[in-house]
């Protein structure tokens, strides 16, 4: 297996740093990876005053200082990242969860520069579902548990707000078994620490369904997780259905790991194995 090109795109409330095992191990193998920070992300991030002072009764109201942001700024941020990466060939563009919305858009935009699109656990819009709140609003993710780590009314703070800095044990556990149910509560606060507390609300309402003759023809993966309490499994393989049913052509490869929602922290190994297994006719690497 020639060495791959892969981009990082974490989800909703995450940075690039959330990848540094994944993309350790990667480039140990000889591949190039690369994690990005999307706008207002990681060392992008502008943080609620509330949230600084730990003021958290403020910081159910207060207004996001990220609210103005839309999807069109993370494609915008993932394309330029394309265009410096692909100087060494096609990129694997690998999106998690929210992130899936912004690959989406960034594929339909610059499919030639793609090599794979690859969904862990992530959203895929398609026309007649093309963004989160349709998604998540299907019969099949009404188990989701992530909504009970969700504070304030988001038409007042215009984000999805989390409070990562919250220690009271209740909240971490709710945390914890939303997005790392298979990890310890110690290893759960050390990603944690590293969380934003805003996904701007725009991010779920914005359009990223791509088209049959751009993003439709890309190869791409779905990496399925089967213990994921955010992203539930019937709502993962309705999205690879629909999408399928979209581009009948070009139908995902599909791969499994027992893995909560966060499978970059609770199994990176297994993780990286499914990426590099992910190019049909390809030898895995290492």
């Amino acid at each position: 297996m020639k060495p791959k090109n892969f981009l990082f795109v974490h989800g909703a409330w995450h940075a690039a740093a959330h990848w540094n095992d994944v993309v350790e191990r990667l480039v140990r193998m000889g591949h190039r990876a690369f994690a990005i920070d999307l706008p207002g992300s990681g060392l992008n991030a502008h943080y609620p005053q509330s949230y600084l002072r730990n003021d958290f009764t403020a910081l159910a109201s207060e207004p996001s200082p990220v609210a103005g942001i839309h999807l069109a700024d993370y494609a915008d941020a993932i394309t330029t990242q394309l265009i410096s990466m692909a100087r060494n060939g096609k990129v694997t563009l690998v999106g998690h969860s929210f992130g899936g919305l912004a690959i989406t858009l960034a594929a339909e935009a610059q499919p030639e520069l793609i090599e794979r699109v690859v969904y862990l656990t992530a959203y895929v819009p398609v026309p007649d579902l093309p963004n989160a709140v349709a998604l998540a609003s299907l019969p099949e993710g009404q188990s989701s548990i992530s909504g009970a780590i969700l504070i304030g009314d988001p038409r007042v703070t215009g984000a999805q707000r989390i409070n990562p800095r919250n220690a009271d044990p209740g909240y971490v556990e709710k945390g914890r078994q939303a997005l790392y149910n298979d990890v310890s509560t110690e290893k759960y606060l050390q990603f944690a620490a590293y969380c934003n507390p805003d996904l701007p609300l725009a991010v779920a309402f914005d359009n990223a369904a791509g088209t049959a003759d751009r993003w439709g023809w890309i190869p791409r993966t779905f990496i399925r997780c089967t213990e994921d309490h955010t992203v539930p499994l019937m709502l993962q393989d309705r999205m690879i259905s629909e999408a399928d049913a979209a581009t009948p052509n070009n139908k995902f490869e599909i791969s499994t790991l027992p893995s909560s929602h966060s499978a970059f922290a609770s199994m990176p190994d297994r993780l990286v194995a499914a990426l590099v297994s992910s190019f049909p006719g390809d030898a895995a690497t290492g």
